[in-house]
């Protein structure tokens, strides 16, 4: 069936969204990996997401885009988020505040899985600090909305402006970034003279799989999406997106209804926990870097990639299936893992 972006694209124009990208970021073809017996005569491709240049790059500023836009249209002056140690998030908020001229508080909480002296103090960290964040490093157990919530109190009673950017940048505002990536892939498939069966993304915060599913409903695309789930349980995943592609399709279509059978998440390559290394995680990482001299990130991109090959080995898809895999960024989060691939 083709589709129409032109309802998208007139839908999103009307958000304020600051630019943050050097334009679209490239689809490839892992020539090496589709080659291989073992993946059944698949195509698959790899939408480089982690190709965007500000901070180190990575998924989080297509959302940035958004809620940078709604910020800077309310006059905020400090950006204020919180996430994990390792939070790729809350890295490119401080790589925005600094390209903006913005103060930014990072609100950081400890992973109930890693504490090694990598993690707590190398890959997105260095980072952070390095951007001119302010960091608050929250003991275990905390509650950092809270935390939050009363940070911005106390800013606000110093004269300032701050703005809340949310968990992940995951917002229904925030989630716009990843339908305008929708429409982005759909006009490279047309310049690439083909359709994808599938676009397979990484399901945290659920802003990636949500935005992506929004944009190709609302652009009438047969493609499906498939997210694989790192942060919650399948159930909990399939909840929350189906939740949040509603909310999104309410900002840009309130007449536009979307089925639960249109939420497609897979939670088999969770493991034990949100940021828990898993062999096939591991197995994944390798075989892309060793095949195709790409990297991904343990957290997400890793996990979600190895599902897809999973998938494909099982023969889930027919041969000559087009996948197109979304690669999120996080690859300083590569450098806190370094224990792991050892």
């Amino acid at each position: 069936m083709p589709h129409d972006l032109t309802h998208l694209e007139a839908a999103l124009a009307a958000y304020p969204r600051a630019t943050l990208l050097e334009g679209a970021t490239p689809i490839q073809k892992l020539s090496r990996l589709s080659n291989l017996p073992e993946l059944n005569g698949c195509n698959l491709y790899v939408k480089r997401d982690d190709l965007t240049g500000l901070g180190g790059g990575g998924n989080k500023l297509r959302k940035l885009e958004f809620l940078l836009g709604e910020a800077l249209a309310a006059g905020a002056d400090t950006l204020v988020t919180w996430g994990g140690f390792q939070s790729n998030h809350a890295r490119l908020t401080a790589a925005v505040a600094a390209q903006q001229g913005l103060a930014c508080e990072l609100i950081l909480t400890p992973s109930a899985v890693r504490h090694d002296d990598d993690f707590c103090h190398n890959g997105n960290v260095v980072l952070d600090a390095l951007f001119g964040a302010n960091m608050h490093r929250l003991p275990p157990g905390s509650a950092p909305d809270a935390y939050a919530a009363d940070l911005v109190e106390k800013l606000k009673q110093q004269g300032k402006q701050p703005f809340v950017m949310p968990l992940g940048g995951s917002s229904p505002r925030g989630s716009l970034g990843y339908a305008a990536c929708a429409a982005e892939i759909l006009h490279q498939a047309d310049a690439l003279g083909l359709q994808f069966d599938r676009i397979i993304v990484p399901n945290g915060s659920a802003g990636t799989h949500s935005g992506l599913l929004a944009g190709v409903t609302l652009a009438r695309s047969c493609t499906q999406i498939v997210g694989y789930s790192v942060l919650a349980t399948e159930d909990q995943a399939a909840a929350t997106t189906l939740d949040k592609t509603r909310q999104v399709l309410q900002l840009l279509d309130p007449a536009t209804s979307l089925e639960e059978s249109a939420v497609h998440v897979d939670g088999s390559q969770r493991g034990q926990a949100y940021g828990a290394p898993t062999d096939t995680m591991l197995e994944a990482v390798r075989l892309l870097g060793s095949r195709e001299g790409l990297l991904t990130d343990p957290v997400y991109s890793g996990k979600a990639f190895a599902g897809m090959l999973a998938a494909v080995r099982r023969g889930d898809y027919p041969a000559g299936s087009n996948l197109l895999f979304v690669m999120t960024g996080g690859l300083p989060g590569l450098f806190a893992y370094r224990t792991a691939f050892d």
